[in-house]
């Protein structure tokens, strides 16, 4: 599904600021696999999420999206299969437009055949609806209210809506509840689980909380200076604790 080879970036190449943000790694995702990364702040998280969404270009190696080179591909093109959720809830939605046209811009983008000019019918907006619905949070009754009225934790789940109301073949979540209260973040992390679960959808998942990166999902990755440093799953993942994971990490 995803595979990334021996890729490598680097920021001013040549200054006083040069940083070697990836260094040489590779990945292989299947089709379905969940994984959490751990690392700290600087290991290369967030910047290896950027290379799979195409916000810059690497300095050397390959990535593979469904069996299709990707590597040169537009940032634009990749977003049409790759779901992205990011630490802050402001940064999903165009917070003067409604919720309806918010959901609209989404589908619109990401379906296929399918015009960013087209208009949306009576049907796409009941199934806009219906969605709204499983979230539990009310939004279906407020579809005409631009999204700047709508709390961080309802922003947030109308994002994972958005990104996943046309199935992704990649869904990729940066630290997507930490930024929001103890029972928002487990709400909004219950919907996630359920909706990759039941789209079998392949996604990674960035998070600090250690219980998390060994509970959710199949596979737990720990990231260091750019590369991948730990990658575990099956029985043996199983068999870790938090404590265990923590004497990786250190």
């Amino acid at each position: 599904m995803l595979k990334i080879s021996h890729i490598s970036k680097t920021f001013n190449p040549g200054t006083v600021n040069e940083k070697k943000a990836i260094e040489d790694l590779s990945l292989e995702l299947k089709k379905g696999d969940f994984a959490t990364i751990i690392g700290s702040n600087g290991a290369g998280k967030s910047t290896l999420f950027n290379a799979i969404c195409g916000d810059f270009l690497t300095d050397a190696g390959s990535i593979e999206l469904d069996g299709r080179d990707i590597t040169f591909m537009p940032q634009h093109a990749r977003a049409k299969e790759i779901g992205r959720l990011y630490q802050d809830p402001m940064r999903g939605t165009a917070p003067g437009m409604t919720i309806e046209e918010n959901l609209a811009l989404a589908y619109l983008r990401t379906a296929k055949g399918k015009s960013p000019f087209s208009r949306i019918s009576k049907k796409d907006k009941d199934a806009f609806r219906e969605r709204l619905s499983l979230l539990n949070m009310g939004l279906e009754d407020r579809m005409t209210q631009p999204v700047g009225l709508l709390s961080g934790g309802q922003r947030q789940a109308l994002t994972l809506l958005m990104a996943t109301l046309i199935t992704p073949k990649l869904l990729l979540l940066d630290e997507h509840t930490a930024a929001l209260d103890p029972g928002t973040a487990e709400k909004v992390l219950e919907l996630t689980k359920n909706i990759v679960a039941e789209e079998k959808i392949t996604c990674l998942m960035i998070t600090h909380n250690m219980n998390q990166a060994l509970e959710l999902g199949n596979r737990t990755l720990m990231m260091a200076n750019g590369n991948i440093v730990l990658d575990v799953g099956g029985a043996e993942r199983a068999s870790m604790t938090v404590e265990d994971l923590i004497a990786r990490f250190k």
